[in-house]
């Protein structure tokens, strides 16, 4: 693996962790009470998605493990289609998603030694 795609997987886990801190103790009517949570994992989301759209096309071929398109296609919805955003989606992504996520780039970058 390249270094640029190492720092975009770090970029990408530094971000899922973040947000996964961000939602600890909070309910979905957190979400919906709280704009500042709400940009916040918005922002988050849309990191993993920049950071997993750099990484490079034979990466993600040897990770398959990692659902790329998913991440790209969520940070384009929440970028392009940003006045139509459904936040429980958003609760769903960062409570159900995220940290098996988390637990994938961690086994990754601990493999690359990073």
């Amino acid at each position: 693996m390249n270094k640029n795609d190492l720092i975009r997987l770090r970029h990408m886990l530094d971000a899922a962790r973040e947000a996964v801190d961000f939602v600890q103790d909070k309910t979905q009517e957190d979400l919906f009470k709280n704009r500042m949570l709400t940009l916040s994992l918005i922002k988050l989301i849309e990191i993993i998605g920049e950071a997993a759209a750099n990484v490079s096309s034979e990466t993600q071929k040897s990770l398959p493990q990692i659902s790329w398109q998913n991440a790209i296609r969520t940070r384009n919805r929440l970028i392009h289609g940003y006045f139509d955003i459904n936040l429980g989606i958003v609760w769903d992504t960062v409570r159900d998603d995220i940290p098996p996520l988390i637990a994938e780039l961690e086994k990754i970058i601990a493999a690359e030694g990073g």
